[in-house]
């Protein structure tokens, strides 16, 4: 799912392109997309787009007379820019949104498609998608360690939860708890100052990182290849492969249809995590450290 970072770098693509320019047309292929009703999307047709906005992993085109687009990416959504006019998929396309300067393409993989558009209007109905998280590029510690003690969780759930915090997912959500040194099953009520000061930093100086590294990698292009997968990443999507801070192989939980990934090393003392489902199979069996897990394998 395209988390902070990617809408990031989606927003400001779209700004150069659409900003002040009119939505000629709105074209949906799939009706299913469409989750509102009123007002018509009619209605943002011939309509000027005045701002885009991020709200979490939301991208809100804000448009003249009030109204709002609402696009949802979830997982696999994403958005390309065509050549104006151009066709819409017939195998992954959504819908597409007509502009003097070119058609932005909303499309999906998969065969389960949870990718969604709403058209609001008014500030208030556009505050109905907003899950209340905080904003963690701006939150200073005092507001970051309220969200983050406000409920009693892992400190993986806590940052991936849009209640608490805005924009986080799967993907960074490993990164920063790399950066921060911190387990991802640490309990946030047993989190002392100095952890959640650590967890402050890495959270800002990750996500910022990261932004700064997509807009360099797009430079004047609209990205094409956003992906939850990034060779540069420390610890996400590299089970097994080394630890770019000490060596170690990289190690993951698997719970439902996410995972994490993190450092036994960096993270835990050494300490091998274990998700309930394999605990249970394998009970005392399981190893409990790097060194009992490479003399099994070995």
């Amino acid at each position: 799912m395209p988390e902070l970072p990617d809408v990031e770098v989606y927003v400001a693509c779209l700004e150069r392109r659409v900003v002040g320019q009119e939505l000629t047309r709105i074209r949906v292929l799939r009706p299913f997309v469409l989750r509102s009703v009123t007002p018509s999307l009619d209605a943002a047709e011939g309509t000027t787009v005045r701002a885009v906005r991020r709200l979490g992993k939301r991208i809100v085109l804000a448009l003249a007379g009030g109204l709002f687009l609402v696009i949802h990416l979830m997982i696999a959504g994403r958005l390309r820019w065509r050549d104006r006019g151009a066709p819409v998929p017939r195998k992954l396309g959504l819908a597409a949104f007509d502009f003097p300067t070119g058609t932005l393409l909303l499309t999906e993989a998969g065969s389960i498609k949870r990718a969604s558009l709403h058209l609001v209007e008014g500030e208030a109905a556009l505050g109905a998608h907003d899950r209340g998280g905080i904003d963690v590029l701006a939150a200073d510690r005092a507001a970051f360690a309220e969200a983050l003690t406000r409920e009693n969780h892992t400190v993986k759930r806590s940052l991936t939860d849009p209640r608490l915090f805005s924009g986080i997912g799967n993907a960074y959500s490993d990164e920063i708890l790399h950066a921060a040194r911190l387990s991802p099953l640490k309990l946030t009520s047993r989190m002392t100052d100095d952890e959640i000061a650590r967890l402050h930093e890495a959270t800002q100086a990750t996500l910022r990182a990261w932004v700064e590294r997509l807009r360099r990698e797009a430079g004047d292009r609209f990205p094409e290849k956003v992906t939850a997968f990034h060779p540069a990443m420390a610890v996400h999507g590299r089970y097994r492969k080394p630890c770019p801070a000490c060596g170690s192989p990289v190690q993951r939980i698997v719970y439902a249809s996410n995972e994490s990934n993190y450092c036994a090393a960096c993270q835990t003392g050494g300490r091998l995590l274990a998700d309930r489902s394999l605990s249970r199979l394998l009970g005392r069996d399981w190893p409990r450290t790097l060194e009992e897990l490479e003399d099994r394998r070995g």
